[in-house]
């Protein structure tokens, strides 16, 4: 089985016992020597100081960081200027995404204008895509359509949201090749902490929630072996991709570093040896 790189996902603490959780995770995750790790914003850009001081501080460690930008709350100018700031802290990818909230009259008005504007100003650029229609999308065919006019705009990676079944990403790939989408798409991964908040984020993103899956989740629960089914699953589903020719897995950490480590551990990754670079 091919090793797979990684690349995991963080977001800003809001308090000080949340700062030492991040720094606990970073510390646990980064041996692992990912690709890179992303620092998201809160809904609306919230957290926009927030995520600006973690990338720094992550930076710092040595680690490559995609920062997530938003088109929502600010001006085309003011968003620029958070770019370059990132630029100054060394950041070379974004992660640009449509974001919660009213967009500012003078902002950017989609992730399409804020992808075409960031590859202007020389950064890689990720963008988010969707293995399962978003709630408000005009459906699977426009998720695809889409997702090529941001590549085309000029962006150099998709990562998916999470989803619970690998048949789910691998239909999803097929049918972006099928329709000239021109670029790496990378499934998301969320390990499952816990189960009722995975259902209930999955409801708020309009991810299918397997009848038979939820059984075996709730069974284990009962049994108190919730962790270790958690870390099979996740397993499983890891595994399904690479043998579908699946190279690099994007973690959504929910900055809890056990059960990702764990997972890496089993798919043959420690912090012993390197990682190899995929194209």
């Amino acid at each position: 089985m091919i090793r797979p790189s990684l690349s995991f996902e963080f977001f800003p603490p809001r308090d000080v016992p949340a700062s030492f959780k991040l720094w606990e995770a970073a510390q646990a995750l980064l041996p692992l020597q990912p690709r890179h790790v992303s620092v998201t914003y809160g809904a609306g850009g919230s957290t926009r100081e927030l995520t600006h001081e973690t990338v720094e501080a992550i930076s710092a460690q040595g680690a490559d960081v995609a920062a997530h930008l938003t088109c929502v709350g600010a001006s085309k100018e003011e968003t620029l200027e958070v770019a370059q700031r990132y630029k100054a802290a060394g950041v070379k990818d974004i992660v640009a995404l449509r974001g919660d909230g009213e967009r500012a009259e003078d902002g950017f008005a989609s992730s399409l204008e804020l992808v075409e504007a960031l590859a202007g100003q020389g950064f890689g650029v990720h963008v988010g895509a969707y293995a399962e229609p978003h709630p408000k999308s005009r459906g699977a065919r426009a998720d695809i359509e889409w997702l090529r006019e941001k590549f085309r705009a000029g962006a150099s990676l998709a990562v998916s949201q999470f989803f619970f079944e690998a048949e789910t990403f691998l239909r999803f790939r097929d049918a972006c090749a099928d329709a000239g989408v021109a670029g790496p798409i990378v499934p998301g991964i969320l390990p499952v902490h816990n189960w009722r908040s995975a259902v209930r984020f999955a409801t708020q993103c309009g991810v299918n929630v397997p009848s038979e899956l939820a059984t075996a989740f709730e069974t284990a629960e009962r049994h108190g072996r919730a962790d270790l089914f958690a870390l099979t699953h996740a397993t499983e589903l890891c595994t399904d991709l690479i043998e579908e020719g699946v190279e690099h897995l994007h973690i959504y950490t929910l900055n809890r570093p056990d059960l990702t480590r764990t997972l890496a551990r089993t798919l043959g990754i420690t912090a012993e040896e390197p990682l190899r670079n995929v194209a």
